[in-house]
């Protein structure tokens, strides 16, 4: 075969080839196409997933944020009611101590009473009220 027969022979073919040239090309083309978007498809469904994601965890740590703001509140509510109570039950504890040592000074004192007044009229003392016997018997003059 020569040259001229080869040639002739590609071109009594050309009204074959070509369309079928033309197929493959737009075949090719299609699935670069195809690809291209299947990628993207791909691509913003991981984005759409990854965002997903990012919004959940947020959710959640602001959700946690929020528990912890308000056990931080009633934790410092109730800091601040411990610290009431306490100033209180000191406040009462040293008002027992003062009304202890008014209630010692004033019995003390009405033995001192009582013996001065069996020293000036020689006889015995009168008995004190049952309100207070039982604290002046307490004491061992009494």
């Amino acid at each position: 075969m020569t040259e001229e027969a080869l040639m002739e022979w590609l071109v009594s073919l050309a009204p074959v080839l070509s369309p079928a040239f033309s197929t493959v090309g737009v075949l090719g083309a299609a699935w670069m196409v195809y690809r291209q978007n299947r990628q993207k498809n791909d691509t913003d469904a991981e984005t759409a997933e990854a965002t997903t994601f990012v919004t959940s965890v947020q959710t959640v740590t602001n959700g946690f944020t929020q528990l912890l703001e308000q056990q931080r509140e009633t934790n410092a509510k109730t800091l601040e009611r411990v610290t009431t109570l306490e100033n209180r039950v000191e406040r009462l504890e040293e008002e027992q101590r003062q009304w202890r040592r008014w209630k010692a000074a004033a019995v003390d004192y009405i033995h001192q009473l009582r013996a001065l007044v069996a020293r000036l009229y020689e006889r015995p003392v009168p008995a004190p009220p049952g309100e207070i016997a039982e604290d002046l018997a307490n004491r061992p003059d009494g």
